[in-house]
């Protein structure tokens, strides 16, 4: 076995590590999220056309979006599209609706109780806990600064 030194081991590594094509990634996760959104809009579009009122379509419309990225991450073909789009499919709604269902999906052979329900939100949770205090802490510096 040969010895080597901390730089050269770091030079080896370097070599053999891919790669990645930031432009490329880039580029496909703009276009995979962007076309999610553009799904969001038409779906504001549609309910807004049908004469729903702004709270109802504020309400459809990401149920729709939660409810496709559950269904496709059921499916096996929102993994698919992570793979493919990176950060793209993850930022949107749809995103969120699949860090929910993945892990509850991995879990399922251990039970209802101790699979599913306790490790549904392994993903999502932290997100919550954080989307949550963030935005009480909004909320008293806007009240504070209102006042």
């Amino acid at each position: 076995m040969k010895n080597i030194n901390n730089k050269e081991y770091s030079k080896y590594v370097d070599k053999k590590v891919p790669k990645p094509d930031y432009l490329k990634n880039s580029i496909k996760a703009f276009f995979v999220g962007g076309l999610i959104c553009i799904l969001g809009q038409w779906l504001t579009n549609y309910f807004t056309s049908k004469g729903l009122s702004k709270g109802d379509v504020a309400t459809a419309t990401p149920i729709i979006l939660v409810f496709l990225g559950a269904f496709f991450t059921g499916l096996g073909l929102y993994d698919k599209l992570g793979k493919f789009a990176g950060a793209g499919s993850i930022v949107p709604i749809t995103g969120f609706a699949n860090s929910i269902v993945s892990p509850a999906m991995e879990y399922k052979r251990e039970g209802y109780v101790f699979g599913v329900a306790a490790r549904m939100f392994n993903i999502a949770g932290p997100v919550l806990v954080y989307g949550y205090g963030s935005s009480v802490i909004y909320a008293l510096i806007y009240y504070l600064v209102t006042k």
